[in-house]
């Protein structure tokens, strides 16, 4: 299934899998107020689709996203208003998701296309993909969420070298940063994506929201109060049909068949 009356992204669905592609080659896939808006309203979208058990964002053509398009920038440009009207909600909708969502990420990252890679809980990461903070080369901090996301992946330490020296970082060298979950060849890219996105699709989905949502709690709040949400999540997954069948499944030694209810 493909999504119509999108200008800068493709909407596609298939066996549970919903692909996210950000649709401006020419412009390395930066960003436009027209993307924002459409990719707030897709993730939107897709929070709410119950068919959809993963989503993968990617880029069309030789980058995954450049960052913010400067040709739309001027001196009269107020960052603060850009950044609360256009790319906070997205930060929002993209945080939002229950599923897993992967950034498949095809070449360079840079800006708050670094930001939008980070931001998904997994990256499965091209072998000539490149991350570059990049903001701090035209005297602008990063944003977009990077400070929030990547010393939570990397560390304090690492995470400043990253942001203020500016350096690019290769698809291996993510790899050893921690950055990446997986690398995958050209060859393989299509394949490797593919099957990384099918394996989380045919995982408990309720399991992985609860998760998820948990997860993020737990790097701000005391072990008592989390505690207290792990148990009423474990209620729920409990509770849930994928539960049962993965008891059913252990009991006859068997792979499970999640059905992500």
């Amino acid at each position: 299934m493909v999504a119509t009356g999108y200008k800068t992204i493709r909407f596609e669905k298939q066996d549970g899998v919903t692909t996210i592609t950000l649709n401006r080659p020419t412009s390395y896939n930066a960003f436009t107020e027209t993307m924002n808006h459409e990719l707030t309203h897709a993730f939107k979208q897709v929070s709410k689709d119950s068919d959809t058990r993963c989503v993968v964002i990617t880029g069309e053509g030789k980058a995954f996203c450049a960052g913010e398009d400067l040709q739309g920038v001027t001196d009269d440009t107020n960052y603060a208003t850009l950044l609360r009207k256009r790319y906070h909600p997205t930060m929002e909708a993209l945080k939002q998701i229950p599923q897993p969502v992967v950034a498949a990420v095809n070449g360079v990252a840079a800006g708050a296309g670094m930001s939008l890679a980070l931001a998904c809980d997994f990256r499965v990461v091209h072998a000539k993909s490149s991350f570059v903070s990049a903001f701090v080369n035209i005297g602008l901090i990063p944003d977009f969420g990077m400070m929030y996301a990547l010393p939570r992946l990397i560390g304090y330490a690492k995470a400043l070298e990253v942001t203020i020296l500016g350096n690019p970082i290769d698809g291996e060298k993510a790899m050893e940063l921690g950055l990446a979950t997986e690398l995958v060849g050209k060859e393989e890219w299509e394949s490797g994506v593919g099957a990384f996105a099918q394996n989380l699709a045919a995982m408990p989905t309720t399991a992985i929201s609860l998760i998820k949502r948990y997860m993020m709690d737990s790097m701000n709040e005391p072990l008592g109060d989390l505690l207290e949400k792990e148990a009423g999540a474990q209620q729920a997954a409990g509770s849930s049909a994928d539960h049962k069948e993965g008891v059913q499944a252990f009991i006859e030694k068997r792979k499970p068949l999640f059905k992500g209810k």
